[in-house]
């Protein structure tokens, strides 16, 4: 099997758990092998540390620096469109679908 998603510097993720449960972030800086700092202001997710455990990594990656700024990230993740791309995946449907229920 070969991996196509790698946690790096602007991988965009899916939290999994915790107060900001089922929003999008950007991951700023890896901290170590089990943490990373994500900022996420298109989806309301304030500049936090999180648990790889805690988050599915997606397809998308916006190109932006170590540690750059909220304002920067959100101009990247603005003009890459993540969230008109993310509601035509599987995995976005699949949840929304499961919320309906």
């Amino acid at each position: 099997m070969i991996y196509q998603k790698f946690v790096e510097i602007g991988r965009v993720v899916y939290i999994t758990k915790g107060k900001d449960k089922g929003k999008l972030a950007v991951i700023v800086n890896v901290i170590d092998g089990n943490k990373a700092l994500l900022d996420g202001p298109s989806s309301g997710v304030r500049r936090c540390v999180c648990n790889f455990k805690d988050m599915h990594l997606t397809k998308f990656r916006i190109n932006i620096r170590v540690g750059q700024r909220t304002k920067n990230v959100q101009k990247a993740y603005d003009e890459a469109e993540i969230n008109k791309k993310w509601a035509e995946t599987e995995l976005a449907k699949r949840i929304a679908r499961k919320n309906l229920v």
